[in-house]
Order: structure tokens, then C-alpha cells, then sequence
């Protein structure tokens, strides 16, 4: 088997050969993810429900905000 020459792939592995995850490798990658189902999300239904200044609110497409709860 033949060894990648990424650094990233040097860099998250063991000595022993194994890869591994970082914290932060699992953050970055959650959250980009989140922001493209969003983006999928505005495009099908026309909004998005998230959470914003202690308000649960409704983005629509067109970018009327729409107050659905307060947080308690």
C-alpha cells in the first residue's frame, strides 16, 4: 500500500499508522455542512427556521424575518 503525501494526512496520524480526528477537523466540518443544508434548505422551501438574538425566527428567501417564539 502506498503512503499519501498530504501533509494533512502526515499530520493527523499516529506513529503506528493510524488516522485520527480533531476536535476541530469534526467542528469545521459540522458546520459546513450545516451551512449547505441551509442553503438546500432556502432553496426548496423558501425558509429557514433558526434560532437568532433569543428568538426563534423564519428567514424566508427574499429576506423578510419572521418572529416565531421568544427563547426563555
Amino acid at each position: 500500500m502506498r503512503k499519501n503525501k498530504s501533509s494533512n494526512i502526515d499530520k493527523y496520524t499516529t506513529s503506528d499508522g493510524y488516522a485520527y480526528l480533531t476536535k476541530r477537523m469534526v467542528v469545521a466540518t459540522a458546520k459546513a455542512a450545516g451551512r449547505r443544508a441551509a442553503k438546500n434548505a432556502m432553496e426548496v422551501m423558501g425558509y429557514v427556521v433558526v434560532s437568532e438574538g433569543g428568538w426563534v425566527v423564519k428567514k424566508f428567501k427574499d429576506g423578510r424575518v419572521e418572529k416565531l417564539s421568544k427563547l426563555v
